[in-house]
């Protein structure tokens, strides 16, 4: 795997913004960055696009990547449910002579930042607090609420990671949030 361009991940519990800020960044061409677009062996959810969203690939076929040793990263962050990034989503966006932006869970993130640590710039989005975080999830009506609970306490368990990022960035205002993370990649790909 060749290895230029640099790799901006953005890794945070759900419902803390980090879409919603990745998303902004991709808008702002003088960034050159392109999507890394996950695999993942979970079912779409409402309008989520294959090829756009994530691969969605069955489980059988994502065990056949990692046997082949097709991915960077990969971990099973939910019970059968999958994610990793394949190599040559990475080496695809390389070649368009882009930056690659991750919007990925916590420990692919750091996964990423060990195996490229002079080529990454972790960001982590922290929500102003658990029950923010919360409260996002269940306006977004896109989740059970077992679902919620569960996302809920693996937030808990992210939390401890923070550190172990180059940044942190808390979201308490998203126009807030949105400018320091320009900044942030902005500074980094210079």
């Amino acid at each position: 795997m060749k290895k230029d361009g640099k790799l901006i991940v953005f890794s945070a519990p759900s419902g803390s913004g980090k879409t919603t800020i990745v998303h902004h960044l991709l808008l702002q061409a003088a960034l050159n960055l392109d999507f890394s677009i996950s695999a993942t062996s979970r079912e779409k959810r409402g309008t989520e696009i294959h090829e756009k969203d994530y691969y969605f690939i069955s489980l059988k076929e994502f065990q056949k990547h990692v046997e082949k040793d097709d991915f960077i990263e990969w971990e099973e962050v939910y019970t059968n449910n999958f994610y990793g990034t394949l190599k040559n989503e990475v080496e695809r966006i390389w070649e368009l002579g882009k930056h690659v932006i991750f919007d990925i869970d916590v420990v692919g993130g750091l996964s990423i930042k060990n195996k490229f640590p002079e080529q990454t710039l972790a960001i982590f989005v922290q929500p102003p607090s658990i029950e923010e975080m919360e409260r996002r999830l269940r306006n977004r009506q896109t989740d059970s609420e077992e679902k919620i609970k569960e996302r809920v306490a693996k937030a808990e368990k992210e939390l401890k990671y923070a550190k172990d990022f180059d940044v942190i960035l808390i979201n308490n205002d998203l126009d807030t949030a949105k400018k320091e993370a320009y900044g942030l990649v902005d500074n980094f790909i210079k």
